[in-house]
């Protein structure tokens, strides 16, 4: 069995992947990380999730725990995510990362930890996004730049970064697929006297409300056509389906930085 902390556990995810984790044949819970202002510390993670006692409960990171683990989970914010890279890197514990909204030092900081042990970065874990990395590529790379392209984003009301990572993740295949510079072509807002459209522009708009688990759609826009690249995620199941695969593919291969493509032997 593969022993497993799950980090950002009161989370949407977190608690989903308790869930599927109990349930699981090949992972053990035990370990379920919050920050340590969170209300629900001492909790049951088990009943937390709906799943009924796990016999662990929510706490703040302990090493003797992540040392013990053979691979952490992490859905939790930005910050705690480098922090138990650091900590997962020091213990030799392997980790897999779901959070967004990190920037250019945080990434660094994982990059540096994957010098020691395997560490997994995925905005989106779904494997069906992954696919559509590809469509859109081939989609940009084939109908030039005649084609104004656009990404549309929806999200729960909860959710704290716009635009998703997964949304900015498609702007940068779009922008390599173009040969241009994502930073230099991303309009995030269009407010006011716009004038006319940037060429080779990449738009960016976001929707929270509800609960949605999360929409995706790449337009490309020509004279007289338009083409929509869309993934809709029902619920979290296909989130959770991606991690544990990832929690899976660390556990059995050497340090080092990977994500989906390396999951999917793309």
């Amino acid at each position: 069995m593969i022993k497993a902390i799950i980090s950002g556990a009161a989370g949407r995810m977190g608690r989903s992947l308790i869930g599927a984790v109990q349930t699981s044949d090949e992972f053990s819970l035990v370990g379920a990380l919050e920050s340590e202002n969170s209300e629900l510390l001492g909790l049951d993670a088990g009943e937390l999730a709906g799943v009924g006692k796990a016999g662990v409960l929510l706490s703040t990171t302990d090493e003797s725990l992540v040392e013990q683990a053979d691979v952490m989970i992490d859905f939790s914010s930005p910050l705690a995510s480098v922090f138990n890279a650091e900590t997962c890197a020091e213990l030799g514990t392997a980790l897999v990362i779901g959070t967004t909204g990190m920037d250019v030092e945080q990434e660094k900081t994982l990059k540096k930890g994957s010098n020691r042990i395997p560490i997994f970065v995925s905005p989106n874990m779904s494997l069906g996004m992954s696919m559509l990395y590809r469509l859109v590529e081939n989609a940009v790379s084939t109908l030039g730049k005649n084609f104004d392209v656009e990404i549309f984003e929806a999200h729960h009301s909860g959710k704290k970064d716009a635009p998703s990572g997964t949304a900015l993740r498609l702007g940068e295949v779009i922008a390599n697929a173009r040969g241009v510079d994502l930073r230099e072509k991303a309009v995030f807002d269009r407010s006011g006297d716009i004038k006319t459209r940037v060429p080779d522009s990449i738009g960016f708009s976001s929707v929270r409300g509800g609960d949605i688990a999360g929409d995706h759609t790449v337009i490309l826009a020509g004279d007289g056509e338009r083409l929509e690249l869309t993934h809709r995620a029902h619920d979290r199941s296909n989130f959770v389906h991606g991690a544990l695969l990832a929690a899976s593919f660390v556990c059995a291969n050497p340090p080092g930085l990977y994500g989906m493509s390396d999951l999917l032997g793309e």
